[in-house]
Parts: structure tokens; sequence; C-alpha cells
């Protein structure tokens, strides 16, 4: 998250002369926009309009104040039937405006994307309100983690504790119970009809194909149809640890049968690696000393706790990410090291991510299977216990069970999912297909997290007939299955046992832990 709001904060600057809050004269529903020309990275040019809306903040109570939801219109190359396109982006926390209002190489690459949208329908990117650059940016500090003990979970209980406590008086101008997914679904369906439109399609990954899912029942009959990657549902806001364990399996199948880390894996190879440090780090915690880029040694304590969600965070590139687990095994923890200094760092958090993830919460069948899942001990609970712990500290209303539980929907919808995803299984897509009779899936092997073109960015015959789908709904000769390119797996930096391993990290007589729970 760090590195997404480093990335916002050229944007924030540049949009700064852009009006923040709604206007006393406008009224719900209206739009404000102005044009803008783009250059991408090849020098062709996209013309847009880049605009806010205008939306009560919570529907639910009369009288409520207007607040900004940004977004931008690329109008089709050419005359077309097909429904504008929707995307719908991740998070909770993300913006896209950035593509437009940045002048990087980044942003003008990223034009690109836009301008293919483009050849298919009207494009249309829609922010998320409370973190949208043509509105409010509603941000808190979050504090500086010590480095002279583990990270826990009763540590980040406290902090998530802390922060919804601080949340209002950061923002008294606003009404935070209006910050649920209820209602940035209903903030598509008003742009929608402000912008002139009678249906939409979606494209959506992420948090933005929970957004989808949102929509889809909220509206229903609005969508004519849409593309989800990287699925997750309403009721699966925190992932199964032993689907996401799952994932490691596969990765850890074409792992074992790389040569340049056969030497470093033990009987047993990945899966008994990571099985391995975990258990080492069960039994205590081991301080790490390293140098920061100015030379100065800093020394950072790592336990159980930080392993788990590193396993994670590390997991999201899988060609470094037996890299990962095979140098923690022997012993080295310097870049994992340095990365945790980072990690632990003081860091601005969005407020949507908490209100919404918390509103919306989760069914309690799901909770339970989630809280007795036999992966648990491997991955931790790092991923759901604070947010399960404060829920009634935050001000979004309970989304309810009724919402949060698929239903039988007809809309066509593509499904496009990478097997060796470690953010949201595949096991999420596969559990909505029943619900979805008008579906279709394409399962991407060696696919991991990310949009529907990028995933299928090798394979662009495949992603041809994905916008055929968005263009007429075609699915003539969509394939169930694609291979992407074997992985090249990055190797230690240190020689294979046998060949003078050393061991980084000691293991102190003495630490300060903390409860866990």
């Amino acid at each position: 998250m760090r590195a997404v709001l480093a990335c916002m904060f050229a944007a924030l600057i540049a949009a700064s002369t852009l009006p923040a809050t709604a206007e006393p004269l406008r009224r719900a529903g209206q739009v404000a926009t102005e044009p803008g020309v783009a250059t991408a990275l090849d020098g062709s040019t996209m013309a847009y309009e880049i605009g806010t809306l205008y939306v009560p903040e919570n529907r639910a109570k009369p009288g409520s104040r207007l607040i900004g939801v940004g977004f931008a219109r690329v109008r089709a190359a050419r005359a077309t039937d097909a429904p504008p396109i929707v995307l719908l982006a991740g998070g909770p926390g993300v913006t896209m405006l950035d593509i437009v209002l940045d002048h990087d190489e980044a942003a003008r690459r990223r034009v690109k994307a836009w301008q293919a949208y483009a050849q298919v329908a009207d494009l249309i990117v829609i922010e998320q309100r409370g973190y949208t650059l043509r509105g409010d940016l509603m941000e808190i500090d979050s504090p500086a983690l010590p480095l002279d003990r583990p990270s826990t979970t009763a540590q980040d209980i406290e902090v998530t504790r802390d922060l919804a406590r601080r949340a209002q008086a950061a923002y008294p101008q606003a009404d935070l119970s209006g910050y649920s997914i209820t209602q940035i679904a209903d903030d598509v369906d008003d742009l929608r009809q402000a912008l002139g439109y009678d249906k939409v399609s979606l494209v959506a990954a992420s948090f933005g194909s929970q957004w989808a899912f949102a929509v889809l029942k909220r509206h229903p009959g609005r969508v004519a149809r849409a593309v989800i990657s990287s699925a997750e549902p309403l009721d699966y806001g925190y992932d199964m640890p032993s689907q996401v364990f799952a994932a490691f399996q596969r990765i850890a199948v074409e792992a074992d049968a790389d040569p340049g880390l056969e030497p470093y894996l033990p009987p047993g190879g990945l899966i008994a690696a990571m099985r391995a440090v975990r258990d080492r780090f069960a039994g205590g915690p081991v301080t790490v000393t390293v140098e920061d880029e100015g030379g100065q040694a800093r020394r950072i304590v790592l336990g159980l706790e930080d392993y788990q969600p590193a396993l994670i965070t590390y997991s999201a590139d899988a060609a470094a990410f037996p890299r990962f687990v095979v140098s923690a095994h022997h012993g080295h923890y310097e870049a994992w090291a340095r990365d945790a200094i980072g990690w632990r760092a003081s860091e601005k958090r969005s407020l949507i991510n908490p209100l919404i993830n918390i509103g919306l919460d989760m069914t309690a069948e799901r909770k339970s299977l989630l809280w007795s899942d036999p992966a648990l001990p491997m991955l931790g609970n790092w991923n759901f216990a604070a947010y399960l712990a404060t829920k009634g500290e935050w001000a979004t209303p309970d989304a309810g069970d009724a919402f949060r539980r698929p239903v039988q929907d007809p809309t066509p919808v593509l499904f496009v999912q990478g097997d060796w995803d470690t953010s949201t299984p595949i096991e999420n897509t596969l559990a909505m297909l029943p619900y979805f009779p008008n579906s279709r899936t394409i399962v991407l092997h060696r696919a991991q997290h990310n949009g529907p073109f990028a995933l299928l960015r090798g394979r662009p015959e495949v992603a041809a007939k994905v916008y055929d789908f968005l263009r007429d709904g075609r699915t003539t000769d969509l394939p169930a299955e694609v291979q992407l390119d074997p992985v090249t797996f990055a190797r230690p930096d240190f020689p294979a046992p046998g060949r003078a391993v050393s061991t980084q990290g000691t293991r102190p007589d003495t630490s300060p832990r903390l409860n866990r729970r």
C-alpha cells in the first residue's frame, strides 16, 4: 500500500488546482467535466473528459451533504453499439485518474491500455468516494512500529483500534457511515444515469470485482456484461488460508523441478522449507542486523507473525517467492529484514479500506470456516483478525447477510483467473460459477493477481477474444484454459549448501515479546 500511495502523491499535486469539494449550488446526480489530452508512450494522443459526479454522502440520510467522486471518460474511437465499459479499481483506496493527470513514463504506458478499451466502446473510469482526486482524499497517519520486537496480531489490532478512534476527528465534516460498498455501488449507477447510458459493461479485478458484484446486486439489469478477474465475492473479503496455501503448492510444483533451486531445497521441496521456517520462528524471534542505504547498521527483530504475512507479500511475485523461502530456510534474512524495516515505518492509510471492508464483513458460516481453517498455523490470522476485532468501532453499518450471500444472476460474465493467485485464490471464482449460469471462465496457468488484460498481455490472441466479448457478447472459441510461459525463478545470492553457506541472524537469549492471540 505504501508504494501505491507514493505513486498517487504526484497525481495529487497535479490535481491540486481542481475543485476539492462539492460546490454549494451543485445537486445530487450532477456532473461537471472539462476536456484534456493524454499522450501515450508511443507519442499517440488520447482525448478525454475528466469530471466530478456529485452524490449524497449518505443516501440513507435526508439532507446529507454532497461529495465529489472523480471520473474520466474516453470516447470510443469509432461509432459503436457496444455498451460503455466501466473500469473499477481495486483497493479499496486506489485511484486511477493519475493515468491522465500524471505525465511520467508509467502513466504514458498505461494510456495505451485505455486506448485499447476505446477501440471497443466508451471507457468510463470512476473513483472510490473518500479516495478521489476530484473530491475528498481521506487518509490517516499510521504510527511507525518498533524494530526491537517482532510484529504481532495483537499489535495490529491495537493500531487498527487507534485508527478507528482518530478517524472522525481527522475528518469532522464527514459522515463516515456513508463510505460503504453499497454507496460506491450506487455511485456507479448514478454516474451511468448522469452520462445518459441505459446499460454498461464492467471490467474489474480484486476489490474491483467485489465492487462489481455489489453493482450487479444493487442494480440488476443495468449491467450488459462483465469481465471479472482475480475475483473477490462479497462474502470473501478475507481469504481462506488453506486456499492460499493451495496456490503456494501449485507454485512449488514447478519451483521444486527448477534445477537452479534444487541444491537449496530440503527433502520435501519448497513446502517443506516453508514449514521448517515456520517451525523455527514458532520457537522464538530472530534478530537481524543490516545496513540501510546510508550505510548505518540497523537491527530488527523478526518473529512468526512477521513471517506469515511476508509469505503472502513475497508470493505476489512467483519468480522471486522461492528465493525468499529458501533464503529464510538457510538463515539468510537480510533482504527480508530491509523490507520489514520499510513495512514498519509510519505511513498514511486510506480510511475507506477499513470502512468498506469492516462494514461488508462476512457471514457467520464463512467466519466459522475462517477461524477453523487448517492452514491457520502456517499463514496466521493477520489478514483478518484486526478488522474482525474492531467491528463496531468503525462508522459503516453492517451490510447484512442478504447482501453478502450470492444469488442467481443471468448477467453474462467472463471470469479470468490465475491458478497461482495468492491474493484472491482460484476457489473464489469457482464458488461463483453456479450463481452465474451465463458465465464463462478462462483459467490461466501460472497467472497471478492482476486485471484481465494484464494477465493476458502475453496472449494477445486470447485478449482479442475478451475484447470481442465486451464488444458484442461473443464467446466463440473462448478457451477454458490458457498456459502462460514458464517462470524463470530467481536464484538465491549465496552459495548452495556444501559450499560455505553462512547463517545470518542470531536468536537472542531474551527478547521482548507481546502477547499473541
